[in-house]
Parts: structure tokens; C-alpha cells; sequence
């Protein structure tokens, strides 16, 4: 069980702050709910208790993890990919779905690097945006930076 003030991950939204435990009655029932704030739009997302450890809920990452993202993201180091779009993008939401900052950081990379070959599909383009801001909100919270010094980061590391 996490506690107010904690930081945590969760997968498919990013990191942020515990700042409340309230309990909410939805059709009848009454569940527990963390309140957690993004630090990307200032977001407020509830997160279900009862099956927070189910859904991929964890303790933000320490900094040594993080360099190892920025090294990940600066890698030349081809990664394979499914060609066909559909196939891919499915891969790619699984990976970010997996809430594993380094498959993440996969995702990022290779589809930066694919935006460099060819323009991006609409829905590409939108996994790749979610991925980044997992990455952001993670690294704002780590390295108590603010959301463009940390996206600063994250682009000198793709970009070089």
C-alpha cells in the first residue's frame, strides 16, 4: 500500500504524487482510490487501491535508471520493428504498456528514428508522444527538474 506523498508509476500514464487516499462510491460500491497528480497539465488521475499492484502500479525509478533511459535514447543500436504499421503499432503499445521504462525508451528511439525515414502515421505519432511523456514525468520527478528541462534531456539524448 502506498501512502500520501509517495511517487508512483503508473503504467500508461506516467509518474506522479500521491496526494490523496479517498474513497469514492461508484454503482453502489464503495472503493478506495489513490490521488495521484501528474506533474504534466498538472493531471489528476485515481488510481484503484484494491488493484493497483495488478495494474503495474510502482515506486518511481532512482537516477541511475534514468541515465540508463537517456543512454538507451541516445543509442545507435538499431531496433527491430515489425514493417507492417498495424503490427508494429500494437507491438509498440504493448511495450508502453509493459510499463518497463527501458522498453519505453525502446518505442521512443526506434520511432524517432523512423519519423527521420518516412512521416509517422497519426496513430504512431500519438503512441510516440504518450511514450515520451511517461519518460518526462518519470524524469521530472527523479531528477526534480521541471517538464522542459527534462524534455530538454530527453531530446538532446535522441537527438544528440
Amino acid at each position: 500500500m502506498f501512502n500520501i506523498g509517495d511517487k508512483i508509476v503508473y503504467p500508461m500514464h506516467g509518474a506522479g504524487e500521491i496526494v490523496a487516499i479517498e474513497e469514492r462510491e461508484i454503482l453502489g460500491d464503495v472503493h478506495k482510490y489513490y490521488i495521484m497528480r501528474l506533474p504534466i497539465n498538472d493531471l489528476k488521475v485515481m488510481v484503484p487501491v484494491k488493484n493497483a499492484k495488478e495494474i503495474g502500479v510502482r515506486d518511481i525509478s532512482d537516477a541511475d535508471t534514468m541515465e540508463k533511459v537517456l543512454k538507451a535514447l541516445s543509442s545507435e543500436e538499431e531496433v527491430s520493428m515489425p514493417k507492417n504499421w498495424n503490427r508494429r503499432y500494437r507491438y509498440n503499445l504493448d511495450k508502453i504498456k509493459s510499463g518497463d521504462l527501458m522498453e519505453i525508451a525502446d518505442v521512443v528511439r526506434s520511432l524517432e528514428s523512423l519519423d527521420r525515414e518516412k512521416s509517422l502515421s497519426t496513430g504512431e505519432r500519438k503512441i510516440l508522444n504518450e511514450a515520451k511523456q511517461i519518460i518526462v514525468s518519470e524524469m521530472v520527478l527523479v531528477f526534480e527538474k521541471n517538464v522542459e528541462e527534462v524534455t530538454k534531456l530527453i531530446d538532446d539524448a535522441i537527438f544528440g
